[in-house]
């Protein structure tokens, strides 16, 4: 299933763009954690995997807690667009299923200028927007990055 359009918080605009160091991050550290309904994002101060973690879906079942690590990370310029895109992330569902969930958040995994955790940016699974709805054994979750990229810059 293709993502809905990424959401570019305001200080994660604010860090990228101060060199926080994103070309020299290490790319098996970004990450994709899919998070509840019960997350309200606020874009103007959530900088932090911490933000949303709490409302992250449970551990088990195909998911693991922290999210999957995002594959074929690659930053590119192309025409006077900046993409930062990776390949589609899948998770296998086992067990009673992959509960429903409502955003997904890339973040990275570790300290990058100094911020522990820091969220890149959110967007909806579902661009209702709604529960994208749990997903049975058996079956695979996947997350296609937008056209646009996890995060586009002109």
């Amino acid at each position: 299933m293709p993502a809905g359009v990424f959401v570019f918080p305001d200080l994660a605009k604010l860090n990228l763009f101060n060199a926080t160091n994103l070309l020299n991050a290490t790319a098996a550290n970004w990450r994709l954690a899919l998070v509840a309904s019960g997350w309200t994002p606020n874009n103007t101060t959530d900088e932090l995997w911490a933000a949303a973690s709490g409302n992250e879906i449970a551990n088990g079942q195909g998911y693991s807690t922290g999210g999957i690590a995002l594959t074929s990370v690659a930053l590119t310029q192309t025409g006077g667009v900046v993409k930062f895109t990776s390949a589609a992330a899948v998770w296998n569902a086992t067990g009673t299923g992959i509960p429903a969930w409502r955003r997904g958040v890339v973040y990275y995994l570790g300290t990058l200028n100094g911020k522990v955790n820091p969220m890149l940016g959110h967007f909806l699974g579902d661009s209702a927007p709604a529960d994208v709805p749990l997903t049975t054994a058996g079956n695979p979750l996947t997350v296609t990055p937008h056209a646009n990229g996890i995060l586009s810059a002109t």
